[in-house]
């Protein structure tokens, strides 16, 4: 019998304008689908003209400018379409989704659909339910007492997973694919009896006990931030529809 994470998988990434899920927009995104471990991903991929100035600092990491975006970028009101009904397919067909820091990604996205597309990511998945695998989450529970950092490219470090061009929505999305195939192998006896859904319901308690730590952490050293804890879409803001 094949295991969640030596089957059919898609993933999904996107490039920012920033961090901030309410007011930040989406430049790039992927969804890289891939039936089996080494076989040949297919990738789709989209490049938007976000109608809003890149700062210079997220140009500095993804590499995108003004200039390109508006020469060769789609509007956001179709892509955003284009990307939701594509992830809502994936469901329909039963693959699991990675996305690494889910609730940035998909946060995200949902803004962006209520602001272009007068929608929410949730009711795309009214029929079909999204299962969600967050290499993130995953790792810091499964080996929650390994030291340093746990961005993408300290996990592909960490699990032997060649990223080539980071930064890139779908070389992201593919490495994160790859980490969640090597991280279910190096602990299959805890993983391989547990289905994608039964894993997306734990991820979110997983997530919550994260970010409570990491919350009780920022108290304990003064740090103001308030570490959100919802997972893998953070609740709506009236002020982002």
């Amino acid at each position: 019998m094949t295991t969640w994470y030596e089957g059919p998988l898609a993933a999904f990434d996107t490039e920012t304008t920033g961090v901030d899920v309410e007011t930040d927009r989406i430049v790039s995104a992927a969804v890289v689908v891939q039936d089996a471990p080494g076989s040949r991903p297919r990738m789709t991929r989209w490049l938007v003209n976000p109608g809003v100035s890149v700062p210079e600092a997220a140009t500095a990491v993804h590499g995108l400018t003004d200039e390109h975006l508006q020469r060769n970028g789609r509007w956001p009101a179709p892509v955003m379409y284009e990307i939701a009904e594509v992830l809502a397919e994936q469901a329909a067909m039963g693959r699991p989704l990675v996305v690494m820091n889910a609730p940035f990604d998909l946060t995200l996205l949902d803004r962006e659909l209520r602001r272009h597309r007068a929608s929410s990511l949730d009711r795309w998945f009214e029929s079909s339910t999204l299962r969600v695998l967050d290499p993130r989450v995953l790792d810091k529970h499964l080996d929650r007492y390994r030291k340093g950092r746990r961005t993408l490219t300290d996990l592909c470090a960490h699990y032997g997973v060649t990223l080539e061009g980071a930064h890139d929505a779908a070389a992201d999305a593919l490495a994160a694919l790859d980490v969640v195939r090597a991280l279910g192998r190096r602990f299959a006896a805890r993983l391989e009896r547990l289905s994608p859904a039964e894993l997306h319901t734990l991820q979110t308690t997983w997530h919550a006990a994260q970010a409570r730590g990491l919350q009780a952490w920022f108290a304990k050293s003064g740090t103001e931030e308030i570490v959100n804890p919802a997972w893998p879409l953070r609740p709506d803001l009236p002020a982002a529809a």
